[in-house]
């Protein structure tokens, strides 16, 4: 009996130390990464257009994108506050305050002589800690074979809660000066992110809106054509909820990934449902294990597919693919844009609509 109890206490002095390892290693990934994104992110702090471009220093999970004229985009960094002016190449053209980016992307619109945007287009958004990045061979796609204007949104997915992402969204759209016609696709996260802008949309208030948000709003909801939706953890995330307490987890998803799980009930109540036409897009194996034993019945690795659904949708359907890699597969690709301008993934006879709740 000695023995075992020795033996005991010798694990759980071991498992006290790992959790203690794990604390100051997460500490200090932490600190290294505040210290690596303002390195990043580090610009003058006052405003100035570039007499010569240049290249960003990087820092994607630290600025959130607040404006767009085609592919130059403004954008705002969470740890200064300030903002910068890039273009399609990722070229730094200005930076400091929002107003002063604002003001040189207009003399470059009259100097250039840019053309103004019209026509139809897909806002784009990623998951949670994912960058714009990882959605640019799904943009390529819908561009050169759908022929429309996409606009790959970044946002810092750790670094605030969904609602502030949803703001940052609403203030993009807001924006899209001549596009006729807005669509989304989201992945992951994203989708809960566009939920919510959509949520915002439905809970505003005229009467207590400026009249000039009120009219921006009512132009947006005009405007929105369909809607594709990529492993959406439209039910909540499994993961996130089983991972809630473990501390790397809470320290790496940020509020975002507690919104996700513990925090769902809360969250679930502003997000909306969308009014116009949209479609899911599962992964699975099409058994009931899927790619993580963790999860229940068949899913991504990441989101089962029963997390997935969403009643109200045109159409669903299940693909082979795992969770990080779903906007990657051509059969994806192929889905995404065929229901951006049929309605339907396959054909119209072939779709699996989910009927709403009575």
């Amino acid at each position: 009996m000695g023995h075992m109890a020795l033996h005991n206490a010798r694990s759980v002095a071991r498992n006290i130390m790992i959790r203690r390892i794990l604390c100051i290693g997460l500490a200090v990934a932490t600190k290294g990464a505040v210290f690596t994104g303002r390195l990043a992110g580090q610009e003058p702090g006052d405003a100035s257009p570039s007499a010569v471009p240049v290249p960003t220093l990087g820092g994607k999970q630290f600025w959130a994108d607040q404006l767009f004229f085609h592919q130059w985009r403004i954008q705002h960094n969470t740890f200064t506050g300030h903002c910068r002016l890039l273009d399609e190449n990722n070229f730094r053209h200005a930076w400091g305050a929002y107003d002063d980016c604002y003001a040189v992307l207009q003399r470059i619109k009259r100097e250039r002589k840019l053309p103004p945007m019209s026509g139809k287009a897909v806002v784009v958004l990623h998951g949670l800690m994912r960058s714009r990045a990882c959605m640019d061979s799904l943009c390529h796609y819908l561009r050169d074979q759908g022929g429309y204007q996409v606009f790959n949104v970044e946002y810092p997915s750790t670094q605030y809660e969904i609602a502030d992402h949803a703001k940052s969204l609403r203030h993009i759209i807001d924006h899209l000066d001549g596009i006729d016609e807005i669509n989304f696709v989201g992945h992951s996260m994203g989708n809960i992110v566009i939920r919510h802008y959509l949520g915002d949309l439905a809970h505003s208030d005229p009467l207590k809106q400026p009249s000039r948000v009120a009219s921006l709003d009512r132009h947006a909801k005009a405007r929105f054509g369909r809607f594709v939706m990529l492993g959406p953890p439209n039910q909540g995330a499994v993961l996130a909820k089983m991972f809630a307490d473990n501390v790397l987890f809470k320290g790496f998803t940020g509020d975002a990934g507690q919104q996700l799980g513990r925090e769902w009930p809360y969250l679930q109540k502003r997000l909306a449902t969308p009014d116009f036409q949209f479609g899911i897009v599962a992964g699975g194996r099409g058994d009931n294990k899927g790619y993580n034993p963790l999860l229940h019945g068949d899913n991504d690795g990441v989101v089962d597919v029963a997390s997935a659904k969403l009643p109200g949708a045109a159409d669903f359907t299940v693909v082979p693919v795992v969770h990080s890699l779903m906007m990657d597969s051509r059969q994806v690709q192929q889905y995404v844009l065929r229901f951006l301008q049929h309605g339907y993934f396959i054909s119209q006879q072939e779709r699996r609509p989910l009927e709403k709740k009575p």
